[in-house]
């Protein structure tokens, strides 16, 4: 793997690391911005202890060595979620700057997991 390649790995993948455990905790925290806004997506608040909880967990295994398979779960995860996200607030006709947070959060899981190294990759045999 190539330095450039590693760098842009690590960088992406520590701030969508960043970026799901701090949204995770704010979740799980149910501050009311964000029970309102969960509301606002038609949602019901209990979602965010869900989603916080499953965000924080995933952001670990993207972290820790070994477990390919389970990475890839987590990347598969943040990907659904997150698109979820873009979807929901489209649907209830949220302005776009509103799309800004999840949109970049999928940005960095697509760079991450297309960067990640050989030993972070599932590997099936046939």
């Amino acid at each position: 793997m190539k330095k450039r390649d590693k760098i842009i790995y690590w960088v992406a993948t520590l701030w969508l690391a960043l970026g799901m455990t701090a949204t995770g905790i704010v979740q799980m925290l149910k501050i009311k911005e964000q029970e309102g806004m969960i509301q606002h997506l038609g949602f019901p608040v209990y979602f965010l202890t869900l989603i916080g909880i499953w965000k924080l967990l995933g952001a670990a295994a993207i972290l820790i060595p070994k477990f390919p398979l389970l990475k890839e779960w987590a990347y598969a995860g943040f990907f659904f979620t997150m698109t979820g996200a873009v979807f929901s607030h489209l649907v209830v006709g949220d302005h776009p700057k509103e799309l800004f947070g999840p949109v970049l959060l999928i940005v960095l899981t697509i760079v991450s997991w297309y960067f990640r190294p050989l030993e972070r990759k599932a590997i099936l045999a046939n």
